[in-house]
């Protein structure tokens, strides 16, 4: 045993080998090769479907069988004949059990207090598509995949510097799931990088299945319901989130990447936002800006009107509601509550139906149900259109955590609108608004921008000003505060601003 309670390889080949078998007792898929290298008894071990047999047949066993057929054998003149270049070595056999866990054949020889560890995993993957969660109008259209290395090398295509920095570590007890966090060495705050290891290295769980996993056990408040921490599926995003100061947490077997700190603006803006002219960015920040207000109180301020403050509806359109609404036996409240749980189901529903026709059915059940219902007398006209409203508000979200949780505080609301009128409604509202003044990501303010006044600060948030005039880094740039030089603005030669 080694100083760390790990079993150190012996130089008794079967003693080794009887251990690692007990180990892998009733595992089918564990292969022990015996071969002879030179006059010396080895055996290789390696797991069947995740190890690449061609190459192992090609570049080891037969090298080892040829080369060394008359040699005294050992791994030193093993590995002068060996033509790949890619093996470490092993000391323990933990670290051997490990090796061969990730599909790296391990070769272990008698009278050898070392073992070699061969990089020939090989295994079925999907290939690089267009990104599923993430819908791309203009921008690359590559997206991550279930594999890390394949994720490690998309975002350092984007990013060529060797200051962009790769860590790595493995978390999960069993599963042993390899997590990486990058950042820009020159760039992001030491600050950062340390809290984010140190609470990744406190994470002690029996297996780390996807990246979401690690979201709810590093985040500042579990019980917020907005998210913390950005998630995205584009390599592009997470390197210009890199060139901020940000750092991202790539995570083995997901395509989902986290990026940290983050604010409650940056759910509320697109990639594409930044790939077309900045006019048009601005205005359709500003379109999602009022309809994420839709989406969260609409169903509450019609609730709040029609129950508590009908002198505020024009006349004309008061009998006209009122017309539409006689013949319904609910109060507004539970009209909106009855709708707004049926739209929520055909929204789940259209979510977990194959593609073909998920879309169909939520769109034509919505179609259906809500006109079959207008005729049964259960809901109202209005109602209808409310809910439609919200919905399609609820859609322009360009983030799905950020937009769920809206959905989410939607019932609350409406409940505080329907007892409370508007007095519920403003008081629901300003309990949202201290939350989010309140909330921390990786120790930044929720909604740090909007607190500083600093234009420069600004000009990501209240518009998406030029390329050409954002010369300096938000606040999470700790080193390096510019992001381009001086002299920017096209067609001029003394223009750009600091």
């Amino acid at each position: 045993m080694n100083n760390s309670g790990e079993s150190a390889i012996t130089p008794r080949l079967m003693d080794n080998i009887e251990r690692i078998k007990a180990l892998y007792a009733d595992c089918f898929d564990v292969v022990f090769h015996d071969l002879k290298c030179g006059r010396k008894a080895a055996v290789i071990v390696f797991l069947t479907g995740m190890t690449d047999n061609e190459m192992l047949n090609r570049y080891i066993l037969d090298p080892a069988l040829q080369k060394l057929a008359d040699d005294e054998g050992g791994l030193n003149a093993l590995c002068e004949c060996l033509p790949v270049s890619s093996f470490s070595q092993v000391k323990t056999l933990e670290q051997a059990v490990m090796e061969v866990g990730n599909g790296n054949p391990v070769l272990l020889m008698e009278d050898e207090h070392r073992a070699l560890s061969f990089s020939l995993a090989k295994w079925e993957k999907r290939s690089i598509t267009e990104p599923e969660a993430e819908s791309v109008v203009r921008g690359p259209r590559e997206g991550f995949v279930e594999t890390l290395i394949d994720n490690v090398t998309m975002v350092r295509r984007k990013l060529k510097t060797p200051t962009l920095k790769m860590k790595s570590m493995r978390i999960g007890r069993y599963s042993q799931t390899e997590v990486v966090i990058a950042y820009m060495n020159d760039i992001a705050d030491p600050a950062l990088i340390s809290e984010i290891e140190s609470r990744l290295e406190r994470i002690d769980v029996d297996g780390i299945l996807e990246s979401g996993n690690i979201e709810e056990l590093i985040e500042d408040n579990p019980y917020s319901p907005f998210p913390q921490l950005q998630t995205t599926e584009r390599p592009d995003v997470v390197a210009a989130n890199l060139l901020e100061g940000r750092a991202a947490i790539l995570v083995e077997g997901t395509p989902i990447v986290l990026i940290a700190p983050t604010s409650i603006f940056a759910f509320l803006h697109s990639p594409e936002d930044y790939y077309q002219r900045y006019y048009i960015g601005s205005a359709i920040r500003w379109l999602r800006y009022l309809f994420a207000l839709i989406a969260l109180i609409g169903p509450s301020f019609y609730v709040a009107v029609v129950t508590f403050h009908q002198e505020m509806i024009p006349t004309t359109l008061l009998l006209n509601m009122t017309k539409s609404r006689e013949q319904i036996p609910f109060p507004a409240l539970v009209e909106a509550l009855l709708m707004e749980i049926t739209f929520e189901a055909l929204r789940e529903a259209g979510v977990r139906l194959p593609k073909q026709i998920g879309a169909a059915v939520s769109i034509v059940g919505a179609l259906v149900i809500g006109q079959a219902a207008i005729a049964a007398g259960l809901v109202s006209s209005p109602m209808v259109m409310v809910v439609a409203i919200t919905g399609i508000a609820s859609f322009l979200i360009p983030h799905f955590t950020l937009g769920i949780s809206i959905r989410l505080l939607r019932f609350p609301m409406m409940l505080l609108a329907g007892t409370l009128g508007f007095f519920g409604l403003m008081m629901g509202f300003a309990l949202i608004l201290t939350h989010l003044f309140s909330l921390r990501s990786f120790g930044a303010p929720y909604t740090s921008i909007v607190t500083v006044t600093r234009w420069n600060q600004l000009k990501d948030v209240a518009v998406r000003a030029p390329f050409w005039k954002m010369n300096r880094r938000p606040r999470t740039g700790f080193w390096n505060r510019y992001r381009q030089g001086p002299h920017q603005r096209p067609g001029s030669s003394r223009g750009g601003s600091k």
